[in-house]
């Protein structure tokens, strides 16, 4: 009997295909084929129609360049526009961050009333990066995210209404009650849990398991990582001496990492080595 992968429900098909070009997908020697775009997500519970409407969406986002494989097949590959932001996001999932203080970038930025949709959109992106609130029109995050908030205001056109600065915070409120202001820290480390409910069983039965079957391990490896991705930006990577006894930030983390470890590479055999160059 073939068992039909259930659908993920928490798991968008459009965040899915982001989350397996990030993962395999960028490494292929060229396009990935439609039809094995509908393969990897099947086994995730993605059905074909969702697939190619999901795919479609990216396209026009420009995410996503429809392009022949050497076989003729209709296929995606990345734009560079796409690869800049995996590149940048792999800064944040893959690596942890430093324990310690090591200051601050901020954002400070003015745009005319006559242009209130880009200040929208100008928070909105802000906030996607992890940036905290520290007054109207100042926005503060660890120093370690200024490449990328200048990689992604240049992208939007947004860097001209927008000052940088490093610095460090010298009072009057202490530092960990002043983040505790800048950042909503009880919702980072509910999501925290709510990826430790999903997850850490998971990888407790990976644990007491001494085979790693592939497609098994592709699956939940990319389940997780669909989940874990988008966390490294709601929680930046505070200095652990600022946040609170306990951080769950440290066991989602662990946890993520231990999947990572366990199934990434088991999962690429499931991939094929056609769509893997490493």
């Amino acid at each position: 009997m073939i068992t039909v992968p259930e659908q993920h429900p928490q798991h968008a098909p459009r965040s899915l295909i982001v989350t397996l070009y990030g993962a395999y997908g960028r490494f292929a020697p060229g396009p990935v084929p439609v039809a094995e775009l509908i393969r990897l997500l099947a086994a995730v519970g993605v059905d074909a129609p969702s697939v190619r409407s999901s795919v479609s969406r990216l396209k026009r986002r420009g995410l996503l360049v429809p392009a022949r494989t050497a076989e003729g097949a209709a296929g995606y590959e990345l734009s560079p526009e796409a690869r800049q932001l995996l590149d940048d996001g792999d800064l944040r999932i893959y690596r942890p961050a430093p324990p310690g203080d090591e200051g601050w970038v901020l954002a400070v930025f003015s745009v005319p009333e006559s242009e209130r949709q880009r200040r929208h959109v100008l928070r909105s992106r802000l906030s996607g990066l992890g940036f905290g609130t520290a007054a109207p029109g100042v926005w503060i995050a660890p120093a370690r995210l200024y490449e990328e908030t200048r990689h992604t205001l240049r992208r939007l056109h947004l860097d001209a209404y927008v000052d940088l600065f490093r610095g460090e915070h010298l009072g009057f409120t202490p530092t960990a009650q002043a983040v505790a202001r800048w950042w909503d820290l009880p919702a980072i480390a509910a999501q925290h849990e709510e990826f430790l409910d999903r997850h850490a069983r998971v990888l407790h039965a990976w644990e007491r398991r001494p085979d790693t079957p592939p497609e098994e391990a592709y699956r939940d490896y990319l389940l997780a990582l669909d989940s874990w991705r988008h966390l490294p930006y709601a929680d930046p990577g505070l200095p652990a001496g600022l946040l609170p006894a306990d951080w769950p930030g440290v066991r989602s983390s662990a946890v993520f990492r231990g999947l990572h470890a366990r199934l990434r590479d088991a999962g690429a055999e499931f991939v094929g080595p056609e769509l893997m160059r490493a």
